[in-house]
């Protein structure tokens, strides 16, 4: 049987850090590269640049004329995404097969062809990228407003992954991609994680092989600036071709590990999780039936301090459904302050469906071997969020609410359609 928190890591001198977690209930195997770079290494000159490269790194390497041509002959895919704080690319491809997505991910470490004719092809597909999905789709660019009205202009926060406009990608130089790829990649800014059919000693000896006589390079440093959360409750509304009212509400959360950033996931859990949550049973069904269509809570979790937002469409749009849609969606998420609002049932089933999730997404081998990166990347075990969640009381729940909902800014952004409010 296998044990999924069955993890063996060896650090090879070139600084790149490796684990294997053996799976012998599949033929397969994922081979996962994580990179500590992603959109908060940006300027805001030139953002969208490390999205820009993830699409770069699937191009020709020096003895590689084709990454995706390559794996497929060897039964293989691939896929990759960029986040604030890292870049994921992955491989999953059968076990007997896994030395051709070693020498594939090795060769594009360090030596990437990173040419103008590559960038030319890329910058095309990331803008229209940008175009489709914040440009021509309702609600698009709805994180470019409310993350503007977040954080500081000199956070990098401050803009989504995609980035501010097509423009930086557009003008984005050969320069600034090499420099970007000598940077942020290489083994010693890299976590590869093996998750299938494979056993620790064959994949540490392919790892030496392969990677062993990489190069390092320089130590990824940082020096952000504070997040700049606004002071005072901000409101501003936005219009665009949309079908109808979107209002959103964001609040500056903990950083990534903290008590308080997985006690604002509970909260987020007991109001909007499941049919029976707080805002589906008050509102979908409830008090606001008719006014409030569709209501969430979520929090995005980061290495800096992140936001914890509630989102709402609105069945009507004037100023009045606006206001009074805020009130109720604020109140009923105050009202777990109050002393034995939150049951233990309530808690229980909300740590039962965070605990199923993830031990169910560790059954997965492809999964669990992006879950391993990111536990090495954390420095915390591979449960850790587990066992984080099975200590908070309801006490420390309600302490987090009582801080998210009275104590903290909360940014609310209106996005209406065009012509509304004339």
């Amino acid at each position: 049987m296998n044990d999924p928190y069955s993890i063996s890591i060896k650090e090879l001198a070139n600084g790149l850090r490796i684990a294997v977690a053996p799976d012998k209930g599949t033929a397969m195997v994922a081979v996962n590269v994580l990179y500590d770079t992603g959109a908060r290494d940006e300027s805001r000159e030139l953002t969208g640049i490390a999205h820009l490269f993830e699409h770069l790194m699937f191009g020709a390497s020096a003895h590689v004329p084709s990454f995706e041509d390559e794996l497929e002959h060897a039964g293989g895919r691939c896929n990759a995404w960029t986040s604030n704080d890292f870049t994921n690319f992955y491989d999953i491809l059968p076990a007997q097969n896994i030395a051709t997505a070693f020498h594939l991910e090795s060769d594009r470490m360090c030596y990437l062809n990173v040419t103008e004719q590559a960038l030319e092809v890329q910058r095309g597909v990331v803008t229209e990228e940008f175009k489709q999905q914040c440009l021509d789709r309702p609600y698009g660019d709805l994180f470019h407003h409310l993350r503007r009205l977040c954080y500081s202009g000199a956070h990098p926060y401050s803009w989504p992954v995609i980035g501010l406009e097509p423009a930086h990608i557009a003008n984005a130089t050969l320069a600034d991609a090499q420099q970007w790829y000598h940077r942020h990649y290489g083994p010693q800014n890299a976590i590869l994680t093996v998750c299938g059919n494979v056993e620790p000693e064959q994949v540490f000896a392919l790892a030496e092989e392969w990677f062993g006589s990489l190069p390092a390079g320089p130590k990824t440093e940082r020096h952000l600036p504070a997040p700049g959360f606004p002071e005072e409750d901000v409101y501003e509304e936005v219009h665009g071709p949309v079908p109808s009212t979107f209002l959103v509400m964001a609040i500056p959360m903990d950083v990534h590990g903290t008590k308080g950033y997985y006690a604002a996931d509970v909260v987020s859990d007991i109001l909007s999780a499941g049919r029976s949550a707080r805002y589906n049973d008050s509102f979908i069904h409830g008090r606001a039936r008719g006014l409030i269509l569709a209501a969430d809570a979520s929090i995005i979790g980061s290495e800096h301090e992140g936001l914890f937002t509630i989102m709402a469409r609105l069945a009507e749009d004037s100023p009045e459904s606006i206001r009074e849609a805020r009130e109720l969606l604020l109140d009923e998420a105050r009202r777990l302050v109050e002393p034995g609002n939150i049951t233990d049932r309530e808690w229980q089933r909300s740590f039962n469906n965070f605990e199923a999730t993830f031990r169910f997404s560790n059954n997965n081998y492809a999964r669990r071997a992006t879950n391993i990166a990111l536990s090495i990347y954390h420095g915390t075990p591979l449960d850790n969020a587990v066992t984080r969640h099975r200590k908070l009381t309801i006490d420390d729940i309600r302490a987090e609410a009582e801080r998210l909902f009275f104590k903290a800014p909360i940014v609310t952004l209106a996005y209406r359609p065009d012509g509304s409010g004339e």
